[in-house]
């Protein structure tokens, strides 16, 4: 096959071969371009990460492709912290939660220099593509490079469950396994002193891990922020069960929940990350609600705030599979030029979702569970 370049990046070196009608032998074959991808986790970590990178390099190495793992989220990205990924530095995390990259809550589309940071890692490091893991903030950003032509892909992981446009996320189950398991440990201590333990769960404004942890657990009252409630609804519950012999409550509340009654003006709520999210667990609403029910029943209440331990831990099977197959279709899109997209899981299958579809959006516990809310007390 002729040729009339001598662009390295598309001819290799043939040695000890001289030179043909005036030509390098750098072109006398053609070298085939190899494809190099990068990778991130970004925002809060959680369980099942390390299944969806490990996932996305084997995938990508069998297409003889370089994958480059970008530290710390989007702040490795304007940074440029990389390194190349193998089977044999990803291969061992598969039952280890967190995430091997680092993360952080960097929001580089803050400003127009931070923005052109980002763009630049394209160039600068040679990315033929990007598949950003995380939840609705990490998406949003990716949904940003994604519009301006930028090859991305995003996968869906958060405990808090609440991308939209897909039926769970990296992560969620482990977390709603840690409160079940949390809340079957509270209940025989709060049995033995006859006490109100009120369980307070991540979540932000969306219910599924108070919903999925209270009604695994065994709790007896769960609020969420898709459902009113009021200060006397919990008086009320706690009473009748005192008085119906049933001497000890366990009651989850997620971080976000509003509960009318409640004075919660002493709690201070602070500005959070760079996406301008509050810090909820600054609301005490597990801390302001347990002292309150003390004083109103007479009952003695403890707070159980479960913070980052539904985190940590080694992911379940479910968030191992998931990340797994999540981070297998996020390099098939890539390969496909499916760009702009998440991988979303419908049912028993992995579909892709435009990223437009995701940002600034919250996906709130869906309302068949308010049956078993209101059942399960």
């Amino acid at each position: 096959m002729p040729f009339t370049s001598i662009d390295d990046r598309y001819c290799k070196e043939l040695p000890h071969q001289p030179a043909l009608n005036g030509l390098s032998y750098k072109c006398l074959i053609p070298n085939v371009i190899k494809v190099k991808i990068g990778v991130l986790t970004g925002g809060g970590d959680c369980p099942g990460l390390n299944n969806a990178i490990r996932a996305v390099t084997r995938s990508a190495i069998e297409r003889d492709w370089t994958v480059i793992g970008i530290r710390n989220g989007w702040a490795g990205v304007l940074a440029q912290e990389t390194s190349t990924l193998t089977i044999e530095n990803t291969d061992r995390f598969f039952d280890v939660g967190g995430t091997l990259l680092g993360s952080s809550r960097t929001n580089p589309t803050r400003t127009r220099e931070d923005y052109a940071k980002a763009t630049s890692i394209f160039g600068d490091i040679g990315l033929d593509g990007l598949i950003a893991i995380g939840g609705d903030d990490t998406l949003s950003v990716a949904g940003a490079l994604a519009g301006d032509g930028f090859p991305i892909v995003g996968v869906p992981k958060t405990i808090d469950n609440d991308v939209p446009e897909t039926d769970a996320c990296i992560g969620y189950d482990t977390a709603a396994e840690t409160i079940s398991i949390s809340i079957e440990r509270l209940r025989t201590t709060s049995m033995s002193h006859h006490r109100i333990t009120v369980v307070e769960t991540m979540g932000r404004q969306a219910g599924w891990l108070a919903a999925a942890g209270g009604i695994a657990g065994g709790s007896d009252f769960i609020a969420v922020p898709e459902v009113k409630t009021s200060l006397d609804d919990f008086v009320q519950h706690v009473r009748s069960r005192y008085e119906a012999g049933q001497s000890y409550s366990i009651i989850v509340v997620a971080e976000g929940a509003t509960i009318d009654g409640l004075n919660l003006e002493s709690a201070e709520v602070q500005e959070g990350d760079e996406f301008g999210h509050v810090i909820l667990s600054t609301r005490s609403v597990g801390e302001t609600l347990a002292r309150t029910l003390e004083n109103e029943t007479g009952y003695e209440a403890r707070a159980s705030v479960l913070g980052h331990l539904q985190r940590g831990g080694s992911p379940t099977t479910f968030d191992r599979v998931l990340g797994t197959r999540l981070g297998l279709a996020a390099v098939d899109f890539l390969d496909g030029k499916t760009h702009g997209q998440m991988t979303a899981l419908h049912g028993s299958l992995v579909e892709p979702v435009p990223l437009t579809l995701i940002a600034g959006k919250t996906r709130a516990l869906h309302p068949s569970y308010f049956e078993l809310l209101r059942l399960f007390k």
